[in-house]
């Protein structure tokens, strides 16, 4: 009996209530209940709080205040010990187990050291945020492309061709007591253009309009199903079109020539129709074609670099004037 382990040999001056055992502390055993270890609690707070402590000095004043406080720290940390289950959990079984000393230490300060804050409360603030953030931004962009096409004479006057045809300007000017001032008119004319150019004009790329769906929250939570749409999809065009062998259409094709491209979908949407038509009949589904067309383009961009007059005023400038060298020209 004498060379079993006692469970206080397992307690440490830094964890719990040190070398004290945290039941004897409260004066509970270890069967006690919540309600019985708050209630020894309370008493002993009441009891050793250095603002209430009326104990006999043993070596004056001051060391007795002090023997109180330290007396009330230690009845404090064996309540929030014994108060919660999980961590008197973790002190029940360092009272049976003294000797995984290093266990009891990761477990301690573990807890201890863990965020008060829900991780995932966080991160989904965080997402929250960044979305609406995101979808305010997309908004306006797309307002100052709007305000931009409605600046441009060409988009303007169509708009305002078509306003008349619909009769919407015409409503603007009223006579009598629902007479407008010419201020008033003249932005209710301004939003009626803008209106019919949002309706008429398809905005593709990074101005194009918002999308709910578009967000990073959605894109979050609709990611499953992303993933299994391009399983079913990859799988379906696995069994098309490398076992059985079936001929392209026409949006598979345009999918092949937009991975040769790598171009995203909005890059790719954003292209003129007679660009793809271009693709298309030139085949560019087939790598070959691709290759020559791709570097049939980079002769045409060098070419279009080699004639430009800004791109011979840089070279000339690299040439004479470049960096390294030692120049007195202010431009």
């Amino acid at each position: 009996a004498a060379l079993l382990p006692r469970p206080a040999r397992g307690l440490t001056d830094r964890l719990y209530c040190g070398r004290r055992v945290c039941y004897e502390v409260l004066g509970v055993s270890r069967q006690a209940s919540k309600a019985e270890i708050a209630r020894a609690y309370r008493q002993l707070a009441r009891q050793y709080h250095p603002d209430r402590y009326r104990g006999e000095p043993a070596g004056g004043e001051g060391s007795a205040a002090q023997a109180a406080h330290e007396k009330f720290l230690l009845i404090a940390a064996a309540y929030e010990t014994l108060k919660d289950e999980e961590t008197r959990k973790d002190y029940d079984y360092m009272l049976d187990h003294p000797e995984e000393y290093y266990r009891h230490y990761y477990h301690y300060y573990s807890r201890r050291l863990a965020p008060k804050v829900d991780v995932t409360i966080v991160i989904l603030v965080t997402v929250c945020a960044i979305s609406v953030f995101q979808f305010f931004s997309w908004w306006s962009s797309y307002n100052e492309a709007i305000n931009y096409l409605a600046s441009v004479p060409k988009y303007r006057i169509q708009a305002t061709e078509i306003a008349r045809q619909q009769g919407l300007l015409n409503k603007t000017k009223e006579k009598g007591k629902n007479r407008r001032s010419k201020e008033e008119i003249r932005e209710e004319e301004e939003e009626i253009i803008k209106d019919i150019i949002k309706n008429k004009i398809d905005i593709k790329g990074g101005y194009q309009k918002p999308k709910i769906y578009d967000i990073l929250l959605f894109q979050i939570l609709l990611a499953p199903f992303y993933w299994c749409k391009y399983i079913v999809w990859y799988c379906w065009w696995i069994y098309c079109f490398t076992i059985k062998g079936q001929e392209y259409g026409v949006e598979e094709k345009l999918y092949i020539i937009r991975r040769y491209m790598k171009m995203s979908q909005s890059q790719f949407d954003s292209l003129e129709d007679h660009q793809k038509e271009t693709f298309l009949e030139r085949q560019l589904w087939i790598r070959e074609n691709y290759e020559v067309y791709k570097r049939e383009q980079e002769e045409e961009l060098k070419k279009k670099m080699a004639m430009d007059p800004r791109w011979k005023r840089y070279r000339r400038w690299m040439k004479n004037e470049g960096p390294g060298r030692l120049t007195f020209i202010d431009d």
